[in-house]
């Protein structure tokens, strides 16, 4: 019974200490794998873009007038030299109760400026009379000598004193009726009921181009100023791309670079060609309120118009600029690099522990790296190793 009891105890003990020794064995560290393959590899920018016309044509009022009405539409086709609306000259202005008055006062001003003109002339035409028979007379008395010359000489100088005179005052009766056409010309059109009231030249504003229309920028009539933009007239077959890159990215990328545009509403991306990369930066405040210099990037299609013939003017385009791409590249996640000494190392997986190893990586996209030396196809590697990984710890793949 002694020796059965020790035996029972002994068993007890024994499983105590196999339950503290499992307990305290180092577990392998939950790690995610990915495995070294072969496949396509492309390194591009991306970034948003909008497209826009070519050649963009903005119509505007060549001098200040009444603009009428513009019929056209956004999207109507126009042709070249096309009336796109006319201009009416400006309309008089709408006098008050005190204008009007200052009006006929003017007019009343400029009536009796007319009577006193006309009597001068009067006085000046009587005047000239009286020195021209004068003047013949001396002149009969000058050919027998019974005046002396310089009575002759005066009475010539009086004479055509009076002749100036009537003259004038025939020029001042001129003035002062013109002065009364006017007065009684800005009282009578101070305010015309209709556009027919209003006589004038009308100046059409015609389309210098064909093309559609893009925007109206006066649509209802009313009073424009030389230079207000009107119309904005362009060829919407006529299409490119701009896209904002950050300075860094823009240096990357070169006349001549293949680009490819996505989800902009099709179903298979459109190709297109950099045509300039602008030499000039701006700066631009982010989304997240951090300056930004920025390059613009003009970019033409190359695809078939046919495929992208439904955009138009300001639509948005996802742009990859290729800046350099293979079909056929032994990769792996980039996740899994580290820095290690003087280059880069990563983290395989082998017999259930994790093995340091250096690499040389050539191109990276931000997830996929190339390798050029270091691992072989098929081979596993941690893709997101942490500090508690060292060489030979214990790692086990998810699922």
């Amino acid at each position: 019974m002694r020796w059965k009891r020790w035996l029972e105890i002994g068993v007890v003990l024994a499983g105590v200490v196999s339950l503290i020794v499992y307990g305290f064995r180092p577990r392998p560290v939950l790690v995610e794998s990915a495995r070294v393959k072969r496949g396509p590899l492309r390194v591009a920018v991306e970034e948003e873009g909008k497209t826009r016309v070519t050649d963009r044509f903005v119509v505007s009022a060549p001098v200040a007038g009444f603009a009428r009405r513009v019929t056209l539409d956004v999207g109507d086709p126009v042709f070249e030299g096309q009336v796109l609306l006319d201009l009416d000259p400006l309309r008089p202005t709408v006098l008050d109760s005190r204008s009007r008055a200052e009006g006929e006062a003017r007019v009343a001003a400029a009536r009796a400026s007319l009577l006193e003109a006309q009597e001068k002339a009067r006085a000046a035409a009587a005047d000239a009379g009286y020195w021209e028979a004068q003047l013949a007379r001396v002149k009969d008395l000058f050919r027998t000598g019974d005046v002396a010359k310089e009575t002759y000489d005066r009475t010539v100088t009086e004479a055509r004193r009076a002749e100036a005179t009537r003259r004038s005052a025939e020029h001042a009766i001129e003035v002062a009726r013109s002065e009364l056409e006017a007065a009684r010309a800005a009282l009578q059109y101070s305010a015309a009921p209709s556009a027919n009231d209003a006589a004038g030249e009308i100046v059409r504003v015609r389309a210098p181009v064909g093309g559609r229309v893009l925007k109206v920028a006066h649509k209802s009539e009313g009073v424009v100023s030389p230079g207000e933009p009107l119309v904005e007239i362009a060829n919407a077959h006529s299409l490119e791309v701009v896209v904002e890159l950050l300075s860094a990215d823009a240096v990357r990328v070169a006349p001549g670079g293949h680009v490819l545009f996505e989800r902009w509403g099709g179903s298979a991306p459109l190709e297109g060609r950099v045509r300039l990369v602008e030499p000039v930066a701006f700066t631009k405040i982010s989304a997240l309120g951090v300056e930004e210099q920025r390059v613009r990037v003009i970019v033409d299609f190359t695809s078939p118009r046919e495929l992208w013939r439904r955009l138009g003017d300001g639509y948005r385009v996802d742009a990859s600029f290729i800046l350099w791409e293979s079909r056929d590249v032994l990769q792996f996640p980039a996740s899994a690099l580290f820095r290690y000494q003087d280059g880069w190392a990563v983290f395989t997986i082998q017999a259930g522990r994790a093995h340091r190893r250096k690499v040389e990586v050539g191109h990276r996209n931000g997830l996929i790296a190339e390798v050029l030396s270091g691992l072989s196809e098929d081979e596993q590697v941690i893709g997101h190793p942490d500090r508690s990984i060292e060489d030979g710890t214990q790692v086990q793949p998810r699922g």
